[in-house]
């Protein structure tokens, strides 16, 4: 359960849209989407994302997608990452940010029992961990990477078309949900490999590197089943 936004009154537009979208990811919704995330800040804050003259009624749409678009938006900040159309996760610096305007709101909890991995989530990591991208990114050997060396570490397979971003999304959310479990701790692997959240986190910083290195070869995979 997150922290209670009426103790978040401080925060600037920015801040409220993001501490949205993290409690649309408490409830599940990873990735979101826009009209989640307009929805979601105006059920929080009324006052701020209503339509003027009818507040408590209807939101503004406008008035969250100006702090999501552009320049100064949230992905911009770092704190958002588009992952489809119209389609947002929270990235690991926007979840730091989360952290720092909850922190003092939290009551003080019992120590949390270890983190547990699904048996899924134990094999996806072995596999990840295992692989040649991930493997080159620990030697410092990124400018080395091929394209079915990234097809591997994502599990793509012989998908081409919508399947190839419906199985990047796939991932993106696995690996995302292991790290919100894991947070700071660490877990024991099936193969006795211990890993940490904030090594589940680099895997995702390596998913995001290898979708900007083989854009172009991704889009060729996108269109492959349109020309057959």
């Amino acid at each position: 359960m997150g922290p209670d936004v009426n103790t978040l009154v401080e925060c600037t537009l920015p801040e409220k849209i993001l501490l949205a979208a993290f409690h649309l990811e408490e409830l599940g919704q990873t990735p979101f989407s826009a009209e989640a995330l307009i929805v979601r800040a105006w059920q929080q804050h009324p006052r701020t994302f209503g339509l003027k003259g009818y507040e408590e009624q209807y939101p503004d749409s406008n008035k969250v997608l100006s702090g999501v678009m552009g320049e100064k938006g949230l992905p911009k900040r770092g704190w958002l990452e588009k992952v489809g159309q119209k389609l947002y996760s929270i990235t690991r610096e926007g979840r730091q940010v989360v952290r720092r305007l909850t922190v003092e709101d939290l009551p003080v909890a019992a120590p949390a029992p270890p983190p547990r991995l699904t048996r899924e989530q134990d094999l996806l990591l072995q596999a990840q961990l295992a692989s040649a991208a991930w493997q080159k990114q620990r030697q410092g050997k990124q400018s080395e990477w091929t394209f079915s060396e990234a097809c591997r570490f994502w599990n793509v397979g012989d998908r081409t078309g919508p399947a190839v971003d419906a199985r990047l999304t796939e991932l993106l959310t696995a690996l995302t949900a292991v790290e919100r479990v894991l947070g700071k701790g660490a877990v024991t692997l099936g193969n006795s490999r211990t890993i940490s959240g904030p090594e589940v986190g680099q895997l995702c910083d390596v998913h995001h590197q290898l979708e900007q290195r083989f854009g172009r070869h991704l889009n060729l995979l996108r269109t492959r089943a349109d020309r057959s």
